[in-house]
Order: structure tokens, then sequence, then C-alpha cells
């Protein structure tokens, strides 16, 4: 094994002051999640492993690692909302990932505003400029290599209705970078934020280029 590589076998452990898995794969877009459960109270949090698995139809998906409210609301309830966080909502979202109780409400801990959905129960934060409202299409728990299960859960749902900010469509093309999404790193509070900087352009091979 080459001196310049550090190599390990996660079983037995990384060898080095902080687990490198989340900054490798990453930065990784955030999963803010709005639930409620049967009785109508209302849970936000933020999950970092999160992202989209499908376009037609669009589906989207988060891992509970280890058993969250937002999990048991959505068994509950087979509906969730996805909520963009952006740069000026960094410390709102940072808010809701507070260990608190059931019973506590994280809009109202973070100060944002629950706005009813259009096509299902659950709100979605109104300060986001860009929303999912999703449907349940499975939840997974996960299992090992040797099929034993872990405590962690994959929440997919279908995306049933979209909510954007008008001002985040130039020419009816959707601004990625102007939305200012913040993004997780690696490191207990490691964040990146996409800005126009970030851009440049490839296109596929075959591809016609306008």
């Amino acid at each position: 094994m080459p001196d310049d590589i550090h190599f390990y076998e996660p079983a037995n452990g990384h060898g080095l002051p902080h687990d490198p898995f989340n900054a490798i794969v990453g930065p990784r877009p955030i999963g803010w999640i709005s639930s409620q459960d049967n009785e109508g109270r209302l849970n936000l949090a933020p999950y970092s492993f999160f992202n989209a698995f499908n376009y037609i139809p669009p589906i989207i998906g988060f891992s509970s690692v280890g058993r969250k409210d937002s999990l048991n609301n959505i068994e509950q309830t087979g509906e969730f909302v996805w909520n963009l966080a952006t740069r000026p909502l960094a410390e709102q979202m940072n808010q809701s990932c507070a260990a608190v109780s059931p019973e506590v409400n994280e809009f109202e801990l973070a100060g944002l505003t629950p706005v009813a959905s259009k096509v299902i129960a659950v709100p979605r934060v109104g300060e986001s400029p860009v929303s999912f409202e999703c449907k349940v299409t499975q939840i997974i728990q996960l299992q090992r290599a040797d099929k034993e299960l872990v405590p962690s859960w994959l929440v997919l749902g279908e995306v049933v209705a979209v909510h954007i900010a008008k001002w985040l469509l130039k020419d009816g093309v959707y601004d990625t970078a102007a939305a200012e999404p913040i993004l997780r790193g690696g490191g207990p509070a490691d964040y990146f934020q996409l800005g126009p900087q970030a851009l440049f352009k490839m296109y596929r091979p075959g591809a016609n280029k306008p």
C-alpha cells in the first residue's frame, strides 16, 4: 500500500480525528423536512443524508439515522415537505435540529412560519423559496452486507406539488445559485454556500449546444 494513501476498513475504524465519510461524499444537499403526527403536532428537522433519485415521477429521499420524530410522523401520515435551506435561513435551519421532545414545535423554536400546503396536510416553511410537497412511496430499513439490520431508515417520497419563488425563475429557467442553497460538508460544523462563481458548463457528448 503506497505511503501517500490512507487506507482503512470502516468496520475496524478510520484512525482519524473525525470520520471522513461525510466529508468525502459532499457537500451534500440538506433535507429540511417538515412533518406532523396524527394529532397535528408539527416537526421540522434537517437531514444531511438527502438527495433526488428520479425524474418521472420526481422522487426524493432522506435517511433517518436512528428513529427520529420525522420518521415517526411520516409513518403515521404518509406525507412530508422538503424545504430548501438557504444561506439567509442557515441559523433557523440549525435551530431546528435541536434535540427536543416531540411536543416542541421547531417552527416556533426557529422563528419560522408554517404555511399550508396545496395538496397534502403537512405545512411548508413560509420563508423558504422552494418547497416540495411529498407523499411517501417507500420506507426502507437499511442493512449491512450480511443482511443484519441497522437502526437507519431511508424515506422515499413522490413530489406531488412544487412551490418556487418567482424571482428564482430567470426566463423560465430555475437559477440554482441565486437561491443561495447551503450544503453540508464534513466535520462537526462544516457547511458550504453555493454561488455563481462555482458555475461551469459541460455538455454531454453528442448533445446539441445552444
